[in-house]
């Protein structure tokens, strides 16, 4: 089994940033691709940003030209520097991974527990 670590989430004044962290650990596995969604109170789990192994990344159009997803492969780490941030951005912020499994070539998806992330306006 693979396990997400999350950190990086808290309280912050509109405007402000933050920045957060994924760590995937397990063994014999490989990751296709990360992401990190949201869930705000009464609403979907949606799509914040995701990037491929090979670097190519989608953001949702809300959070364009204000956060960044990056990676850094050789620690199976994914970031998101969020930036501008506005009160719609609170919500909780769950990491996710697809994740090849080398000794089964089974593969699934893998999520964090979720860090909350409040903005105050």
């Amino acid at each position: 089994q693979v396990q997400l670590v999350e950190s990086g989430g808290g309280l912050v004044q509109a405007g402000g940033s933050l920045r957060l962290s994924c760590a995937a650990s397990g063994s014999s596995f490989h990751i296709n691709a990360m992401g990190w969604y949201r869930q705000a109170p009464g609403k979907q789990r949606e799509l914040v940003a995701a990037i491929t192994s090979g670097g190519s990344t989608n953001y949702a159009d809300s959070v364009k030209g204000r956060f960044t997803i990056s990676r850094d492969n050789a620690k199976n780490t994914v970031y998101l520097q969020m930036n501008s941030l506005q009160p719609e951005d609170t919500a909780v912020y769950y990491c996710n991974a697809q994740v090849l499994i080398r000794t089964t070539l089974r593969i699934g998806d893998y999520w964090g527990q979720g860090t909350q992330v409040t903005v105050s306006s």
